[in-house]
């Protein structure tokens, strides 16, 4: 009989319940129930509706069940990073966490150094400067005078904060731990001399656990309500990269990079130890914590959500365009006739792209693309050549030759990107599963319940279970010729 576990993917615009079912070989996947996660503006700050994805959490457990799978032997959470909530003495949730594209950040961001230096917080924590980083959150709360942060006894991650409703207890995983910029990889614990130095209360930060053990158990009201036992609630790579990146489907040994596709573009190499140095600092790559203690060095890359806001754009006009309809005019629109620097701050933030694009090229005294075939042509071949700017830069940290890019998780549905991918990297593209996340969450909850015991054993089963798509460059001269230009815009 094959051992069922269920598995729940936040990803910033939707929310999934992956049924798992592994028969000692390979897992076979239900999605059994999936729903919006939507931020919500009031006034001028942006927020998570927490309760409602906490009751979606609990309508998928019933679901599960109803269709015939109380039998699920754990339950296992991820979702993005460094977002939080705070609770009071008694365990109360005392505010909606705010998301991470709330703009009340950038003062903290871009004045960091009346508060510490950058050569401080880097050195302690190996983590790139982005402005959603928990770090800034936290600063925010503080000179704001935040009445949740005054009161708060315990601040936990946001899967941390679920794991919490389901079982009562108050831990923060490692792997969303290392995405605050507040946690210290080299010691495996807080950067406690950094949070002191910035004043935040030390009380609220919590015992940190590895992935792959049992983090508790689902409480037992709750059980009785959802019709399941009160089972085991795994701690995961509970960072939905983290759970991602432990499917990519590499062989040992292989020079490959991987990049993590979606809402965001994360990508990186897997190493064993955290890389601090002047060439990381300088290109500002990232260390994030992964299962078995392994280190994500990463980019942060703004990926689809440039393309997903555009098209929420052209609904608001009226424009009723699937991503097959955007993808079929961006093949027929001219190429290269302009780019923009996807991580540029003006696309950071919930708006109307289009013309943010259109403004984008103008300052930058490039052609300004037309229409939803020429800007959606834009928006991906930058991202693209982003792409390859981001591997150059890893090769020359690393001091080796990157050969594949691996390409996992929603964003390699859209075929035209991992084409072109290919095109600007110029290296062989290997594209799946779709599901890493899931495979990855699983993948913890086995090690937890004892099913395998290694990443490497992790990865054997996700070949196993999932057929990969392959994409070789094409017209890489030209992609070549035009990256002077791309560089250009970067100010490269």
């Amino acid at each position: 009989m094959a051992l069922k576990t269920l598995a729940y993917d936040f990803g910033a615009s939707s929310g999934r319940a992956i049924l798992a079912e592994y028969d000692g070989k390979k897992v076979s996947l239900t999605e059994t129930h999936r729903f919006s996660n939507d931020l919500v503006g009031i006034g001028d700050n942006l927020y998570w509706d927490i309760l409602r994805l906490f009751f979606e959490i609990k309508t998928g457990i019933n679901k599960t069940a109803t269709e015939g799978h109380k039998d699920i032997a754990s339950i296992g959470i991820d979702t993005w990073g460094v977002d939080y909530g705070l609770l009071d003495k008694e365990g109360r949730l005392l505010a909606n966490p705010f998301n991470y594209r709330d703009p009340r950040t950038f003062p903290y961001f871009d004045n960091i150094e009346k508060y510490a230096s950058k050569d401080e917080i880097y050195s302690q924590t190996g983590i790139q400067f982005v402005n959603f980083n928990t770090i800034y959150q936290l600063l925010a709360d503080k000179y704001s005078g935040s009445p949740a942060l005054e009161n708060a006894e315990t601040m936990l991650m946001i899967p941390d904060l679920f794991n919490y409703f389901l079982t009562g207890e108050k831990v923060t995983e490692y792997t969303i731990a290392s995405t605050s910029q507040l946690y210290n990889s080299k010691t495996d614990d807080w950067a406690w001399p950094l949070i002191e130095k910035l004043g935040l209360p030390k009380k609220i930060f919590t015992n940190v656990i590895h992935p792959g053990q049992m983090m508790g158990k689902v409480l037992p009201n709750i059980a009785e309500e959802l019709g399941i036992p009160s089972v085991p609630v795994a701690a995961v790579a509970s960072h939905d990269t983290a759970s991602a990146v432990a499917a990519v489907p590499a062989e040992k040994g292989e020079s490959y990079a991987y990049i993590s596709c979606g809402t965001w573009s994360l990508l990186g190499a897997e190493t064993d130890a955290p890389i601090i140095n002047e060439l990381s600092a300088k290109h500002n790559f990232t260390n994030e914590g992964g299962i078995n203690k392994t280190i994500r060095f990463l980019k942060n890359i703004m990926g689809l959500w440039i393309i997903q806001e555009s098209r929420r754009q052209w609904k608001r006009e009226g424009l009723q365009l699937s991503f097959d309809d955007m993808e079929t005019a961006a093949w027929n629109a001219p190429a290269f006739k302009s780019f923009i620097d996807p991580d540029a701050q003006e696309f950071a933030t919930p708006g109307n792209m289009p013309r943010r694009i259109a403004e984008f090229c103008k300052r930058t005294g490039q052609a300004v693309p037309e229409g939803v075939g020429e800007i959606t042509r834009c928006i991906a071949q930058s991202l693209a050549m982003k792409y390859r700017y981001s591997i150059e830069c890893l090769e020359e940290i690393l001091g080796r030759k990157i050969d594949t890019v691996h390409l996992v998780g929603g964003g390699i549905k859209d075929k035209m990107m991992c084409q072109f991918t290919a095109n600007a990297t110029g290296r062989h593209v290997v594209a799946g599963p779709v599901e890493a996340t899931s495979m990855g969450n699983i993948a913890s909850q086995l090690i937890a319940l004892g099913e395998i015991k290694t990443l490497d054993e992790a990865r054997q089963i996700v070949k196993a279970s999932f057929e990969p798509a392959y994409y070789e460059p094409q017209d890489f001269a030209s992609w070549d010729a035009a990256y002077a230009d791309f560089l250009k815009v970067l100010g490269k």
